[in-house]
């Protein structure tokens, strides 16, 4: 956005008047009469009126030239940027075919009295793809996959693990087809024969085959208590889910794993038994931005002169394509009555075009669009930066998106009003919280963002200069580091980089963070990796992901003060695990974890010293934990990181003893 000019026409008068009329009563005490109707009075108020003026436009000649200053050496507001979430469509029963969901389909929060709603589009088309049960199979560990599908269609009681449960153990669920961002409904006719097993939290994981591996699918619900009652199963499946061979059979396969039970959790005793399997797909899960899609807006009618002006009706405008059709009737085809339409190309600035470069520029904030002008060159002529529409032509912008900003941030299960009805979709919901929502940037965070664009002359050669460049890019991004690539990427280091980029994640009351929300979309790392590839040097190699998280799981024993509730106790000893062990709000300076900080026990025995209520902390373990299976190793009291890693706290474990 063009840098706005101070407002140099606001006028006051007053200190001015009452200064002067304490002078008169100092040098002429026989001048008594100090009302407004007095015409010596209204002298005062004219000449404090010019006074005023003068004085304060002299004070207001350094800002102005100032942002003056950065408007010339291109420093622009930053556009505000769209928040995201996935919203999930359910259908109101399970459909014999596909249900289509095209991409643009809005999504919004209930509108009421003093707010109005606030609107999401999908990203993309969604297919909501039905499916059967096919197949079943079993998979001890250790032993050979075991075809069950004609037992369980003799009805015949099928045992879900081996005679003796091992971690390792496999039951596999084969479906007519793969459903990629599904969600699927089991159900499941068992009886109670997992005998020792919690059933509110059974040692299980369900996965889904994506191509490569098997990838962790969410519990929405579980009925059967881990195998143990009939009931319902509802799980969504990731969206790379396709089709695999399991027992010589091809289909959308998933899989039920038995883990490694945690320390204290109960594990299965003897293999639970499942006599029938249905399943059906509900719905299916949707990527979609905080932005409403606007079409066929016309601006007006060019006047053929260079540096004509148009406004947006529905500013501000969020990153995505912005193409100007210019409809020109003097080029119009008689014979058919048709008319020639063309396109018009946004560029950053009008630097590098041609008098026939059909270019525009845009400013995202106010939603100005403007066409090239013409500047007089020393010698007289005149040369045209950008090629001007003729006069009369209609100037129209095809579509474009308008949203973002905070507002956007919504929390979960706040989008549940469809805009338009869709065929077989009972309701709609986003699970997760809206992040990345970011206003746009102020004119007092561009005056000091001046300097570093000086700095870095749009160009990025020292680390601290991709990462200044990144977040100009990209300001949803909560952390950008920029370290040296090692060999771990295939290279030997020289004249590679990485840059590590952290999302804006939001923690719950207790501190934790979703797993998810630490990865940062794959439209931010695009745009941050196109922005800084034309800034680099050439040969410079570039990576851009976001970083290795190394999962945290700190297990404590305290012992609490005379007259102190274990219960807040507790739940205060574990806010304050979560946020320290924090890759955005912790570590020593409560600014993110530093890239590459080891973890070690003491740092852990000195957080829980310090909270309120505890007297005594008396054991701690630290163990390292996998965030997406939840597998951890062995206890330790120093857990190392590389550079390239932050840390990530896993299901901390707390113990409280009274005093």
């Amino acid at each position: 956005m063009t840098l706005p000019s101070p407002h140099l026409d606001d006028r006051t008068f007053q200190g001015l008047v009452d200064e002067a009329k304490r002078l008169v009563q100092q040098r002429c005490p026989e001048w008594t009469d100090h009302n407004v109707s007095d015409p010596g009075v209204t002298l005062i108020e004219a000449f404090a009126t010019m006074v005023d003026q003068l004085v304060y436009r002299v004070n207001r000649v350094p800002e102005k030239s100032y942002l003056t200053f950065l408007d010339l050496i291109g420093v622009q507001l930053h556009p505000p940027t769209a928040a995201h979430t996935e919203v999930t469509f359910r259908l109101s029963a399970p459909r014999p075919e596909p249900v289509l969901v095209r991409a643009g389909t809005e999504v919004a929060t209930v509108r009421t009295e003093t707010e109005e709603a606030i609107v999401f589009t999908t990203s993309e088309p969604l297919s909501i793809v039905p499916c059967a049960f096919a197949h079943l199979a079993t998979w001890p560990s250790p032993g050979e996959a075991v075809d069950r599908t004609e037992e369980l269609t003799l009805g015949r009681d099928v045992p879900v693990f081996g005679a003796t449960p091992a971690p390792g153990d496999c039951l596999y669920v084969g479906l007519s087809a793969a459903v990629p961002a599904g969600v699927l409904a089991l159900r499941l006719d068992c009886t109670v024969d997992g005998v020792g097993v919690d059933p509110a939290r059974p040692p299980i994981l369900w996965e889904a085959w994506d191509g490569t591996s098997w990838t962790v699918c969410e519990v929405e619900k579980d009925d059967t208590g881990g195998f143990n009652r009939s009931g319902e199963l509802i799980l969504h499946l990731p969206r790379t889910h396709v089709p695999a061979a399991v027992v010589r059979r091809t289909g959308g396969w998933l899989r039920c794993r038995l883990i490694e039970a945690e320390e204290g959790q109960p594990t299965y005793m003897a293999p639970p038994v499942v006599r029938g399997i249905t399943a059906f797909t509900i719905g299916a899960t949707v990527a979609a931005e905080h932005a409403e899609t606007v079409t066929d807006e016309v601006l007006g009618q060019a006047e053929g002169v260079p540096g004509q002006v148009f406004r947006l009706a529905r500013p501000p405008v969020v990153p995505g394509e912005f193409v100007v059709e210019v409809t020109d009737p003097a080029d119009a085809d008689t014979a058919s009555g048709g008319s020639d339409v063309t396109r018009w190309i946004r560029v950053d600035d009008f630097a590098h075009s041609g008098p026939e470069d059909r270019h525009v520029t845009l400013d995202p904030n106010a939603g100005r669009v403007e066409f090239g002008p013409a500047v007089r060159e020393r010698d007289g002529s005149v040369r045209h930066y950008g090629r001007v529409p003729v006069k009369g032509a209609t100037v129209r912008v095809r579509s474009y998106r308008t949203g973002g900003g905070l507002r956007g941030n919504v929390a979960p299960s706040t989008l549940r009003v469809l805009r338009s009805s869709l065929p077989y979709v009972a309701r709609v919901e986003n699970r997760r919280p809206a992040l990345g929502g970011v206003d746009g940037e102020s004119v007092d965070s561009a005056r000091v963002r001046g300097p570093m664009t000086l700095r870095t002359l749009h160009r990025a050669v020292v680390p601290h200069d991709y990462e200044l460049l990144a977040r100009e890019i990209a300001p949803d991004a909560a952390r950008v580091h920029c370290i040296r690539a090692g060999t771990e990427d295939g290279s030997d280091g020289t004249g590679g980089v990485r840059l590590l980029v952290v999302p804006a994640g939001r923690s719950d009351e207790q501190g934790r963070i979703e797993f998810d929300e630490l990865v940062p979309p794959a439209n931010t790392l695009a745009l941050i990796a196109g922005h800084l590839d034309a800034r680099r040097p050439i040969g410079a190699r570039l990576v851009v992901e976001p970083p290795f998280y190394q999962g945290v799981t700190v297990v404590a024993l305290v012992q609490a003060e005379r007259g102190a509730v274990a219960g807040k106790v507790r739940e205060s000893a574990l806010a304050a695990l979560y946020g320290y062990f924090n890759p955005l709000t912790g570590g020593p300076a409560g600014d993110g974890w530093p890239f590459g900080r080891p973890v070690q026990s003491g740092e852990a025995f000195a957080v829980l010293q310090r909270v309120p209520g505890v007297d005594l902390v008396e054991d701690v373990r630290l163990y390292r934990a996998d965030p997406v299976t939840g597998e951890r190793t062995d206890a330790t009291a120093k857990i190392p990181l590389d550079p390239h890693a932050l840390v990530f706290s896993y299901e901390h474990q707390l113990r409280v003893r009274g005093a």
